[in-house]
């Protein structure tokens, strides 16, 4: 089973129906006892990064950390991949999970914010969520804030300047975009995550 995690900032219900979509049983649920019983975990996510703090209110954040560090595959969505980071300039006084080093920060002032829209793909080789994704696929975004380039960056885009589209380290993966929204090529990365 699948726990697409509910801590009331989410786009939970497109999520639910692309797993549904693709056969994969899956449950929306706001009980860490749901989220520990799991096989597979989603965290996603739109909006301010201050709405992370009810992971820690709640006592999700420890069944989120405890499943990932347990091996169980983990996948953040938007602002779920920004949680995977050390915390974002949004909002300071909420910490990330710190899976990956650095933080979130906004776009440049050179281009239009929110980034809201189609953008393409760099795609690294060899990831596992990205198995089979064609360089320059497109995939659908809606963000203000962004997360750096790091050495797990398997993909990448461009707006105003180089920012993650998705990392991966193990069995824990992290999206910006949103593969829900994403038509076919979003479709694809799920049931890849469904075969991790």
């Amino acid at each position: 089973m699948i726990a697409i995690v509910d801590y009331g900032a989410g786009n939970l219900h497109s999520v639910k129906k692309a797993f549904d979509c693709l056969g994969a049983e899956a449950v929306v649920t706001d009980q860490p006892g749901t989220v520990a019983a799991a096989s597979k975990i989603v965290l996603p996510g739109v909006g301010h990064f201050s709405s992370l703090r009810a992971l820690n209110t709640t006592g999700l954040d420890e069944a989120l950390l405890q499943s990932a560090s347990a091996g169980k595959p983990f996948l953040g969505i938007c602002l779920g991949m920004q949680w995977l980071f050390e915390g974002s300039e949004e909002c300071l006084e909420v910490a990330g999970a710190g899976v990956f080093p650095g933080r979130c920060r906004q776009f440049p002032s050179s281009v239009k914010s929110p980034h809201v829209g189609w953008n393409s793909l760099t795609v690294q080789e060899g990831s596992r969520l990205l198995r089979g994704i064609a360089q320059d696929s497109f995939v659908y975004y809606t963000h203000s804030f962004h997360a750096p380039v790091v050495t797990e960056t398997t993909a990448a885009s461009e707006y105003g300047l180089r920012f993650a589209g998705a990392v991966e380290r193990g069995n824990i993966f992290g999206v910006q975009f949103h593969p829900e929204k994403s038509g076919d090529v979003g479709l694809s990365i799920l049931k890849n995550f469904c075969e991790v």
